[in-house]
């Protein structure tokens, strides 16, 4: 009889066996429908001696329902779930599901209804109807999501479709993306791109697994060179993947993508409407899309015939994910390659210090572009000591960082200023009784945005208006905002040099790839002359114009307990510095800092990246920390704190007792309070050799916990709040 064990998406149900009827094909990787009870669940065919299960008798065995249309999740993807799922703690079901990630697809070739303006006007305007038309002008999707995107009811909308001011479109789910072509338009590369673009091509050509660390400056031309490879990809028809950190950067990179192939990439990002991911999905596991350019959550699609994986700006943290499944993309790019047997590219001006030593032991081929393309030089660096040049009193720029603006707005030259804090002020508190707002839901600040007129919580979303008086003691206008961010000084760019045109630039400010594309345009066309922005501007943008950047606040990011914060305080300003003198004029980089002497920020300074990367590199090996050493955290949380506490006291009482393996905690973690739910740590340092991850799984399998505590497991941690 033949019998089948499936994967199915509830890690609580475990493996389950079904019986397959008489003239039904089922394969390791088909996806099916089987019964479940009186309802039906979507699983995922496995090798029965790779997902160990009770067994169940054959006569007890119900028949599965279907196999649905889709190719067999392969088995080198396969492969890829197993080992995530077993390096990051994870249930199989949970990475499983992240690969089935749009239910629509899986139905068959289809075509569905969409809705867009149709030019009309309805017999009666009321404010709601109005707000939508004047914000779905130029879209096009089905009435939920043009609701959301209107922020109106469906109500409203169907009420605008029977007016006629709305009209039905019929869409083919599965219409074909425009090709591209490998030969749509050259390169001039000078000799080291060529070199190393040979090298990539070579091993694409070679189809081997291939790991690569591609050094190269701030505008050095990654990019263009590893096009290169992708070019040879498209001629062999292998498809190609390339990872991003922001949905910011897309739009841009889009763009650069379509001048070099003559057709845009296929897009894979969380922004995606329900017909777009259906669209993609499938056409990612058909091999009808060539390359696809997304998220991390784009590495685990079903490629039917991957030869290429780039991962952009690779150092960058947004790759690690922090809740469900907490793999970091650019580890599991690398063991998507050697399962699928082909290279992958790690591309970057400032590698993480992880990436750089697989480089020095071998492991990693290291590629370096050590100079900017063209004409183009690096920017000169130098320090602003705030404890000798303070800004005037009530300001944040010092006055040889706000002469610098005033220079470069009179040459018609532009200048970014970038400070890693959102809104206006990062805390408002009464001057008379020293009330501070703070979030109910997190132990955090509310974080005043005037733009809004909002006070918000970063963590968990919560917002309220700012009141008119203190709720404490009730006092009228004693409400005071302490501290800076990018809001704030904008205002003073202002108020220093009032025919300035000023942009913010945050993810509130381009919290879409529409905005983002607008945000580029308007830079490129000269209409901004200062950009103020967070660390989304500290990458992958390219503004000829740009030759003053200056850094706000250089020692924000060396605050906390960060165990990276050197390193990632490096990165970060390495690269907004990295945005300065990209065309023909030169770049200037001013870094105001209370702490010149502090070795990131002399490193900076003196443009010495080896002399930093050395230092921390024996401050990590004397720590036993990474590359050296393992983390992993242990979070415990719940919505009862006494219930929280016990839990962690509970995993911190049984903990193992091994040579190679040092535990900390539990404590209260930073964050003590997020999203409602009290939460305590444990921290974990392990050797290199030893067996963390099984150790890890022993070890908790053995205890039992109240419904309401969650306990996480976070191995390689980036976030320690």
């Amino acid at each position: 009889m033949n019998r089948v064990r499936l994967l199915v998406f509830n890690a609580a149900l475990g493996a389950l066996d079904y019986r397959v009827p008489e003239g039904m094909a089922v394969e390791p990787g088909s996806v099916v429908v089987a019964p479940l009870g009186p309802r039906q669940i979507v699983g995922i065919a496995w090798e029965e001696e790779r997902l160990p299960a009770e067994s169940v008798p054959d006569a007890r065995l119900r028949p599965l329902a279907e196999v649905l249309p889709v190719p067999p999740l392969r088995a080198e993807l396969r492969r890829l779930i197993e080992w995530t799922a077993d390096y990051y703690c994870a249930p199989l079901s949970a990475v499983a599901r992240m690969v089935i990630s749009s239910g629509g697809a899986l139905r068959g070739p289809a075509t569905m209804t969409e809705y867009r303006l149709s030019g009309g006007m309805p017999e009666r305007m009321t404010s709601q109807r109005e707000r939508a038309m004047e914000r779905l002008e130029g879209e096009q999707a089905t009435i939920r999501e043009l609701a959301e995107i209107a922020g109106v009811s469906e109500g409203v909308l169907r009420g605008l479709v029977n007016q006629g001011a709305m009209e039905a479109v019929t869409v083919d789910c599965d219409r074909p993306y425009p090709r591209a072509r490998a030969g749509h338009a050259t390169v001039d590369l000078n000799p080291e791109q060529a070199a190393v673009a040979a090298r990539l091509v070579e091993a694409v050509n070679e189809g081997v697994f291939a790991p690569f660390l591609l050094d190269g400056v701030t505008g050095s031309g990654k990019t263009e060179t590893y096009f290169e490879a992708v070019a040879a990809a498209l001629d062999a028809d292998r498809q190609v993947l390339v990872l991003l950190p922001e949905i910011a950067l897309t739009q841009a990179f889009l763009r650069r993508f379509e001048d070099r192939f003559g057709a845009p990439p296929v897009v894979w990002h969380s922004s995606l409407k329900s017909t777009e991911r259906r669209r993609a999905w499938r056409a990612i596991a058909s091999g009808e899309a060539q390359v696809v350019v997304g998220a991390r959550s784009a590495l685990f699609l079903p490629y039917a015939r991957l030869g290429l994986i780039v991962v952009d700006e690779a150092h960058e943290v947004s790759f690690k994910q922090d809740d469900g499944v907490r793999y970091n993309a650019r580890d599991v790019a690398v063991m998507r390659a050697h399962f699928e047997r082909l290279p992958v590219v790690l591309a970057s001006a400032t590698p993480a210090l992880e990436s750089l030593q697989m480089a020095e032991s071998g492991i990693y081929e290291r590629l370096e572009l050590p100079s900017r393309f063209g004409a183009a030089e690096l920017p000169a660096i130098d320090t602003v000591d705030l404890t000798e040049d303070p800004p005037e009193r009530g300001r944040w720029l010092a006055s040889r960082l706000a002469r610098e603006l005033a220079e470069r707005l009179d040459k018609g030259e532009q200048s970014l200023l970038f400070l890693n804090r959102r809104g206006y002020a990062p805390l408002t508190l009464c001057r008379n009784c020293g009330f501070r707002f703070e979030c109910p839901n997190c132990t955090a600040w509310l974080v005043e945005h005037r733009f809004t007129r909002r006070l918000a919580c970063h963590h968990c979303g919560h917002e309220t208006a700012p009141p008119a008086t203190c709720p404490e003691c009730g006092e009228p206008d004693c409400l005071v905002a302490c501290g800076p961010g990018v809001e704030r000084i904008a205002d003073e760019v202002a108020e220093i040099l009032p025919g300035a045109r000023v942009a913010v630039a945050t993810s509130d400010t381009l919290n879409s790839p529409e905005r983002a594309a607008e945000f580029v345009a308007q830079v490129e066309e000269r209409a901004i002359d200062v950009i103020v922005g967070t660390q989304l501007v500290t990458k992958g943008f390219h503004f000829p114009e740009l030759t003053l950047v200056g850094v706000v606040d250089a020692d924000l990011g060396l605050e906390g307990g960060d165990l990276r914060a050197a390193e990632r305080t490096y990165q970060q300003v390495a690269q907004v510095a990295g945005r300065a003198g990209r065309g023909e004029k030169p770049g200037q980089v001013l870094i105001q800092t209370r702490h010149p002497e502090a070795p990131v920020i002399a490193a900076l300074a003196a443009g010495d990246r080896d002399a930093f990367y050395a230092a921390e590199t024996e401050a990590r090996r004397h720590a036993g920390a990474p590359p050296f050493g393992r983390w992993a955290a242990i979070i415990v949380s719940s919505e009862d704190e006494a219930e929280a506490k016990e839990a962690a006291r509970a995993i911190g009482g049984t903990r193992p007792d091994l040579a190679d393996i040092a535990i900390y905690g539990p404590a209260p973690a930073p964050l003590s309070l997020l999203r409602g739910r009290y939460r305590y740590r444990l921290l974990i340092n392990a050797r290199r050799s030893a067996r963390l991850q099984e150790t890890i799984r022993s070890w908790l399998d053995a205890l039992a916990f109240p419904r309401g505590v969650r306990v996480s497991i976070d191995i390689d941690p980036y976030s320690f709040v």
